[in-house]
């Protein structure tokens, strides 16, 4: 489940091997801009994941720790979706696209 910054929710079919990047800007959520096209550069792809799946995540890299401190909306259900590979252990993940900086 997505949810926008406006606050509305939509399922979203994902698939294994793709980034959480790659599978929101697929399904056409246009506020996930996403500038770095996924190299860790940037903060533009920041979400917060549900709390019960923080622990099914590999834990983020020192490049996007100091990206998402950049961010003044960051939480700690703060990740970038560049970095966050989906699997299918990630069946149902809750997600919502962060407030822009």
């Amino acid at each position: 489940m997505v949810t926008t910054r406006e606050g509305v929710s939509h399922r979203v079919e994902a698939r294994s091997g793709l980034t959480l990047m790659e599978i929101l800007r697929g399904a056409g959520f246009d506020e996930m801009q996403a500038l770095c096209g996924g190299c860790c550069a940037c903060a533009t792809c920041h979400v917060y994941v549900d709390s019960a799946a923080l622990d099914r995540l590999p834990p983020p890299e020192s490049d996007e720790r100091e990206l998402l401190e950049s961010s003044s909306h960051k939480s700690p259900l703060s990740r970038l979706a560049c970095q966050v590979p989906f699997d299918d252990s990630l069946d149902g993940m809750g997600v919502t696209i962060a407030p822009e900086d």
